[in-house]
């Protein structure tokens, strides 16, 4: 072999050696990707709106004693209990840390340890809920973090609609003196001067005592004061106009005036109903689901039951399955996520739905199979087929702080 051959080798070999290492110093030093990396079992972490976290979180317990597994790595399901306004609010404030444009190199430690616990899915008590988070998100980001269709889709898990649930002996009076319950019903009623002896009733009740959950602690709280306004004005769709009306807000005043301890009341309006009985109220408007599970305690602590009427205008909550889209949580945290929405919407894990006064999202589950409360309650008026025709319409953003602002001024501090 000539020199110049030999030269032209070196040259070659020496050429390909800096290139290599060129290549393996750009591979150390580049920044790492903005996925979270998995940690040992796929941890998949569920906010669950609080209505429906006492069946998911039964349902993960089933679902992480099977060892599901994605890919031969183990599954498991974290429930974070928390009302659907509240995860709202965190989501609007970012308080759950979304990486944006950053790498995790520019992240602070307090950060990263933020990320770790980033919810992989949110089950917020309405869709509605799902729509507000992801405009101020694709406002921020320029992308939809919830999704509407394909895989990946907001689905409902479940359905309750909000009724009223009134003790057998109030009811009555009011249907004598009034016809039939509605909010105009109750209106009057809480306003009557004299109290129930105006009403008809005996001395001893006092006055009317309407049950409205905190808006500030329960986000039926907001849908019942919604669908007040939808009767107020004879229409399922409420604008801020209608809220912010002086005739309006004056009349939903006299409506809340027969509220009690707003305040400190809990984010567990109809438990407390349960609990505490006529001190708490003699009826009000709560979700169907939350009445029905508490019935028997009512029964038993009372001995006196209570009877479920249907407003004209139907709010309805679907409870969708909402999962994360962005870079703070892994492919197969998201695919795991699947993998219980698929479980959560089986058959045998919708049947015990059912069992927790719910009505299942899965057609081939009935509310009349065996011994439901939508079968033991009939007979209180339950209906196991309730019409969706005139369902209450969802509120824009603008009409919810329009009624919590003027709830923290007129109703929260007294």
């Amino acid at each position: 072999m000539n020199r110049t051959r030999i030269v032209f080798f070196v040259v070659v070999l020496l050429a390909l050696i800096i290139v290599g290492a060129s290549l393996a110093w750009r591979a150390l030093r580049q920044p790492e990707p903005l996925t979270v990396k998995p940690r040992g079992p796929i941890q998949v972490r569920v906010i669950t709106a609080l209505p429906v976290e006492p069946w998911v979180r039964a349902a993960a317990r089933q679902f992480n004693d099977k060892e599901h597994k994605l890919e031969g790595e183990p599954i498991q399901v974290e429930i974070i209990a928390m009302d659907g306004l509240a995860a709202l609010g965190k989501w609007d404030r970012d308080e759950f840390g979304v990486l944006g444009e950053r790498s995790l190199e520019e992240l602070s430690v307090e950060e990263r340890e933020r990320l770790e616990r980033f919810p992989t899915v949110w089950i917020p008590d309405s869709r509605y809920l799902v729509e507000l988070a992801n405009v101020t998100y694709k406002e921020r980001l320029g992308r939809d973090v919830f999704l509407t269709d394909g895989e990946y889709r907001a689905r409902p898990i479940a359905i309750s609609l909000f009724a009223w649930g009134i003790y057998e002996s109030r009811a009555r009076v009011l249907e004598a003196r009034f016809g039939e319950i509605n909010w105009h019903t109750i209106h009057d009623a809480a306003i009557a001067k004299g109290g129930w002896p105006e009403l008809g009733g005996p001395p001893e009740w006092g006055f009317f005592k309407l049950v409205v959950p905190n808006p500030r602690k329960n986000v039926g709280g907001l849908a019942a004061m919604i669908a007040a306004a939808g009767e107020y004005y004879g229409r399922p769709d409420i604008s801020t106009a209608d809220v912010t009306n002086p005739e309006f807000q004056r009349w939903l005043g006299e409506l809340m005036s027969a509220v009690t301890d707003v305040s400190g009341g809990s984010a567990y309006t109809a438990e407390d109903f349960a609990l505490f009985g006529y001190s708490v109220g003699d009826g009000g408007q709560l979700l169907e689901s939350d009445l029905l599970t508490n019935m028997i305690g009512i029964e038993t602590r009372w001995a006196e039951p209570l009877r479920i009427y249907y407003p004209k205008y139907v709010t309805w909550f679907d409870f969708p399955f909402t999962v994360w889209m962005g870079p703070e949580t892994t492919a197969p945290e998201k695919n795991a996520a699947l993998e219980f929405e698929r479980f959560l919407l089986s058959p045998e894990i919708q049947r015990q739905a059912v069992a927790y006064g719910l009505r299942p999202a899965n057609p081939e589950v009935s509310v009349t199979e065996g011994d439901s409360l939508f079968v033991r309650y009939q007979d209180r008026g339950v209906r196991p087929v309730v019409p969706r025709t005139e369902a209450m319409r969802s509120p824009d953003r603008d009409v919810l702080l329009a009624l919590l602002r003027w709830f923290d001024l007129n109703v929260a501090q007294r």
